[in-house]
């Protein structure tokens, strides 16, 4: 162990650093994956797209905060990994690492974009699933490092030949394979394609959920089995949640709009970052996650801070949460200013969070939405933000009062607390008064129209 004390800025060591090459190509070297494992913390980093850059690797940090690069390190585009609890090996990349910190690399898998491994649905003790960012999902014994592909999932969820795939996470739970691909660009904005998807496998059949970009899909095995997946669209951030066979969507503000774009994203995730207690990154914005479901109900959720960080990935080590990053990217020399390839850890207490940013967002049910009379909005969270303000507009052959409609308790209770009415082609604004709170709060049109429902915390 160095006896020289680790230099610490505001929870970053410089030491920890990590960079790609400057030639031939200047990429990227952001930290994919990050797991506490035979008493390390291991990550892996990635340029852009394989061959695209090198430099990047697998590293294993000791607890002096010493980092080695691994000799069986290879240069690919990872974000995957997982325990394998019942072969106590992990994965993350193309790698598998058992409790003695051995390393074997599953070399069919090397050239290709991994961004998840998730549980076998028929086979856990012997196979896991691979999902590679082109949609391709393969099953690997875990043993022998044999693999096979199965799907090529563009195929099987309709994603138009025209659009680049961009899958970025999968998750096994509720007896189906459940995956998310984030395809977002200027056709996706200007409503002349949907390639976003969100689906799942049963072992037999796929099924679309959503036509939607959506990034992660995580849960736990127990405390009553909810699957919680993250998307976007215009009109807010979204959170889908699978509970007793049955999915359901809530949204949530938008922290920042540099998001809005299936490549801007890098990785957003939901993790368990506390002994059962979860933490969900979305679209610029930290939650805490309640994992528990009872009566196929979700607990509410709660913001903590909003942030403008690159994080690929986070976990809990040595008592402290871990933040990966992604802190400059000239890919392929299109940002000028970039320099060279670089990425560090951000090393606190989960506590820390709450001296992020306040909380403060925007977001709603509609945006330029058709909206059927007396059909409730989809719940818009409304709890743990200072100021709040509703602005609404509507394109109808007449008025249209709008009832606000709030649920205290955050169990699904909602009762009407105020009605605006909104001529066609008008626009109004409504303030809440100052300490007003709900868990969530939705809207209800008396008439048919073309909607616009906006909420801006601050």
């Amino acid at each position: 162990m160095s006896d020289r004390r680790p230099v610490n800025i505001s929870g970053v060591f410089p030491q920890l650093h990590v960079t790609a090459d400057l030639t031939p190509i200047r990429t990227e070297a952001g930290i994919g994956a990050l797991m506490p494992w035979a008493d390390r913390l291991w990550m892996i980093t990635y340029p852009s797209n394989p061959g695209s850059g090198s430099g990047t690797g697998l590293y294993e940090i000791t607890p002096d905060l010493e980092m080695i690069r691994r000799p069986e390190s290879v240069v690919g585009t990872y974000a995957n990994r997982m325990v394998h609890r019942q072969t106590d090996q992990i994965v993350i990349g193309p790698h598998v690492i058992d409790a003695d910190g051995k390393v074997r690399t599953i070399e069919p898998l090397v050239e290709h974009r991994l961004t998840a491994t998730t549980e076998h649905l028929y086979d856990p003790k012997r196979l896991v699933y691979f999902l590679t960012m082109e949609g391709l999902l393969f099953e690997v014994d875990i043993e022998s490092l044999q693999c096979q592909l199965l799907w090529d999932v563009t195929d099987e969820l309709g994603i138009p030949e025209d659009a680049w795939p961009h899958f970025k996470g999968a998750h096994t739970g509720a007896h189906r394979v459940i995956v998310a691909n984030n395809t977002y660009e200027e056709d996706e904005y200007l409503g002349r394609r949907s390639a976003g998807r969100l689906g799942e496998w049963d072992g037999e059949m796929w099924r679309l959920i959503e036509e939607k970009p959506f990034m992660e899909v995580n849960g736990r095995l127990n405390l009553g089995n909810a699957v919680f997946a993250t998307g976007w669209d215009q009109a807010s951030a979204i959170l889908k949640v699978l509970t007793e066979g049955r999915w359901r969507t809530f949204r949530l503000p938008k922290a920042s709009q540099c998001y809005d774009h299936g490549w801007l994203t890098e990785w957003t995730r939901i993790r368990e970052v506390e002994t059962e207690r979860f933490l969900m990154d979305c679209h610029g914005m930290f939650y805490e996650l309640p994992a528990q479901s009872y009566g196929g109900d979700i607990l509410p959720i709660k913001p903590v801070c909003q942030h403008l960080r690159i994080i690929p990935d986070f976990c809990t080590w040595m008592g402290m949460l871990v933040l990966a990053g992604n802190q400059g990217t000239p890919n392929g020399d299109m940002q000028l200013q970039g320099g060279q390839p670089q990425a560090n850890l951000w090393l606190g207490k989960t506590d820390d969070l709450w001296s992020f940013g306040k909380p403060q967002g925007w977001g709603g049910p509609w945006r330029r939405t058709d909206v059927t009379a007396g059909e409730p909005s989809e719940p818009f969270l409304m709890t743990g933000f200072e100021h709040k303000c509703l602005h609404l507009s509507q394109v109808s052959a007449g008025t249209v009062d709008f009832t606000i409609e709030i649920d205290a308790l955050g169990d699904g209770s909602f009762g009407g607390h105020e009605t605006i009415t909104v001529g066609s082609g008008q626009q109004r604004a409504y303030v809440f008064p100052d300490g007003f709170s709900a868990h969530w709060v939705r809207l209800v049109a008396d008439s048919d129209c073309v909607a616009t429902a906006q909420f801006v915390y601050t």
